[in-house]
C-alpha cells in the first residue's frame, strides 16, 4: 500500500433536513482503522455556516488507502437546534465506516434529522 496518494481528498457536508439548512456547529471526528481493531485519530473539527469543514479532512500526503470511520457527534447540535427532544436522544453519534481505495475526491455527506439520517458517496 502506498504511503500517500497525490490528488486524493476527503470532504463532508452536513445538511439539517428537519430545518432545511446546513448544520452549522456540528462536531465530527475522523479515524483511520487498522485490521487489528486499532484506530488513529486524524481529525477533529466542526462544521461551518455552510455545513462543511473549512478544509478537507484528508488531502495530499495524509490521504492513504484504507478503512476509515467518520463520526458525526450530532447530539449537542440537535439539542441546540431541534427543539423539544426526548432524553436520551434517538441519535447522539453517527459513525460512518468506509474505505478509500484510489486517489480521487471522496465526499461523505450526511442528511440529518433528529430521528434519521442518510449518507452516500458524493462527488
Amino acid at each position: 500500500m502506498a504511503d500517500g496518494m497525490a490528488g486524493g481528498r476527503l470532504t463532508t457536508h452536513v445538511l439539517d433536513t428537519a430545518r432545511g439548512r446546513p448544520a452549522e456547529g456540528l462536531d465530527l471526528v475522523l479515524d483511520r482503522l487498522d485490521g487489528a481493531g486499532g484506530r488513529e485519530r486524524l481529525a477533529e473539527t466542526r462544521t461551518n455556516s455552510d455545513g462543511r469543514c473549512d478544509a478537507p479532512l484528508l488531502d495530499g500526503a495524509s490521504f492513504r488507502p484504507g478503512l476509515y470511520e467518520l463520526t458525526f457527534r450530532c447530539g449537542d447540535y440537535l439539542r441546540r437546534n431541534a427543539g423539544d427532544l426526548p432524553d436520551p436522544l434517538f441519535l447522539d453519534e453517527i459513525p460512518i465506516r468506509f474505505g478509500l481505495s484510489e486517489a480521487r475526491h471522496y465526499h461523505v455527506p450526511l442528511l440529518l434529522s433528529p430521528f434519521g439520517y442518510t449518507t452516500y458517496r458524493g462527488s
